[in-house]
Parts: C-alpha cells; structure tokens; sequence
C-alpha cells in the first residue's frame, strides 16, 4: 500500500510564467500602494469594544479618517 504524503511534505515551486510591471494607473502592489487609497477604498478590522453603538464607532471613524462615507458590515453587537 502507498505511503500517503502529508501536506507539509510536499515540494511546492513557485512557477512564474511572465514578469511584468503594473501601470499605476490601473493599481499598486500592495507594498506599495499609498496610504490615502488604503483609506479610500481599503477596509478597516476593527475590534468594537463593549458599550458604544456600531454606528457610534461608524461616526468615529469617519471623524478620525475625516472621511465622508463609513459602513460596516456584520453583527458587530456583542
């Protein structure tokens, strides 16, 4: 019977097809992208702490980053 390989056994290579150079017109890598889009079109994990509202820390937020649009999504109520 065959022996059966456990995963953190396997070789695994990288294989790279192309290399290519992204227009920043189009987007950034992630270790470069500038802060303003992080908080233009990023997400925020945000770990509520008991007592306020989720839409108290909506507005909070939205006060810090001094930014127009803040949601959340989810249960964030305890």
């Amino acid at each position: 019977m065959p022996r059966t390989v456990v995963p953190w056994e396997i070789e695994r290579k990288l294989l790279v097809k192309t290399e290519d150079k992204t227009n920043p017109r189009y987007g950034y890598k992630p270790e470069e992208r500038p802060a303003e889009d992080y908080i233009k079109y990023g997400v925020i994990n945000l770990d509520k702490p008991a007592g306020p509202t989720s839409h108290e820390v909506a507005a909070w937020v939205k006060r810090i980053l001094n930014i127009q649009r803040v949601g959340h999504g989810g249960t964030l109520e305890a």
